[in-house]
């Protein structure tokens, strides 16, 4: 069983920055994918990034250029650091570590005001 447990929402002005983390339970969680979702009031969850085991990453069009991933997997953690937020950046965010199946941490809410 893993464990996520995200940090690092908030409330940020358009065209500001935000960085969010999430803290895997197992130190195995560096032979997983991990990833970031998004999911709006009224949308569907979106997938937003991802970063593998070795490091590669992609990103949903919607945030390339200003949303990016990366892990340090001497600490578990993996992050998504924010930039040039929108509006309609705001949604929860959920963190996920794939493998077999996928875990989801419990989301943290992210608000853009214009």
């Amino acid at each position: 069983q893993v464990q996520l447990v995200e940090s690092g929402g908030g409330l940020v002005q358009a065209g500001g920055s935000l960085r969010l983390s999430c803290a895997a339970s197992r130190s195995t969680i560096n032979i997983y994918t991990m990833g970031w979702y998004r999911q709006a009031p009224g949308e569907q969850r979106e997938l937003v990034a991802t970063i593998t085991p070795g490091g590669s990453t992609s990103y949903a069009d919607s945030v390339k250029g200003r949303f990016t991933i990366s892990r340090d997997n001497t600490k578990y953690t993996v992050y998504l650091q924010m930039n040039s937020l929108k509006p309609e950046d705001t949604a929860v965010y959920y963190c996920t570590a794939r493998r077999t199946r996928i875990y989801w941490g419990q989301g943290t809410q992210v608000t853009v005001s214009s």
